[in-house]
């Protein structure tokens, strides 16, 4: 990790609980928040994985709709609802040591960059509602390719930015699928274990795992 140039995260799950929308409306969902939440992320990651094989590309935040749309009906959650867990997940909460580590990256003379699958939209506000305004260097969406992660087409978009070599990036997902896209693509990439999850079998094992970003000081 010495010649590292640019940190590069992955956004949802990884800077912000993809839950946290559900989360602020468990008082009305009930106990079944929880799973109707991770089944709300499922459908969507699903969603973006199909399209891009169907080359029926639609941006994020419409997919983000059309797997709601499902998981609300799969739940049995009451439509009226829709409108209030969308605009909740336009400001999805950060994961708590998120501001402070960025902050102390910051000072590392270090590129900090997001590279999502969310809308340049999406990913501005963000970024805005939780006050991190300032701490990155670029906002990368996979909407400049029109294909969703894990394809090497979206990896490309900082190397191409910063003219930097795959090995000096330092890419950080939750997403064990999007840890080996970016690893077998030449970052070296870290999984951000949050949940003591189990890795996916994909043709790369991190070298890296780390329970928090607040980890990430001691490698980089």
């Amino acid at each position: 990790m010495k010649n590292i140039k640019a940190i590069i995260f992955d956004a949802y799950g990884t800077l912000f609980d993809v839950n946290s929308a559900a989360e602020k409306c468990k008082d009305k969902i009930g106990d079944k928040w929880e799973g109707f939440a991770n089944y709300w992320r499922t459908t969507q990651l699903e969603y973006t994985w199909l399209r891009s094989l169907m080359k029926r590309h639609k941006d994020f935040w419409q997919i983000t709709e059309d797997s709601l749309d499902k998981s609300m009906k799969a739940f049995n959650i009451d439509p009226s609802m829709k409108n209030e867990l969308l605009n909740l997940y336009k400001i999805l909460s950060p994961f708590k040591e998120v501001p402070e580590t960025l902050k102390k990256l910051k000072e590392k003379n270090l590129k900090l960059a997001i590279l999502s699958n969310g809308t340049p939209s999406l990913l501005n506000e963000l970024v805005k509602s939780n006050d991190l305004e300032g701490l990155f260097d670029d906002l990368f969406s996979i909407e400049k390719v029109g294909i969703y992660k894990p394809d090497s087409k979206v990896y490309d978009l900082p190397i191409e930015k910063y003219k930097i070599e795959k090995n000096e990036v330092a890419f950080l997902s939750a997403n064990t699928w999007d840890v080996s896209g970016g690893g077998n693509y030449g970052f070296n990439s870290i999984w951000v274990n949050r949940n003591d999850g189990i890795f996916d079998n994909l043709d790369y094992k991190s070298q890296y795992e780390i329970k928090n970003l607040s980890e990430l000081i001691k490698l980089i």
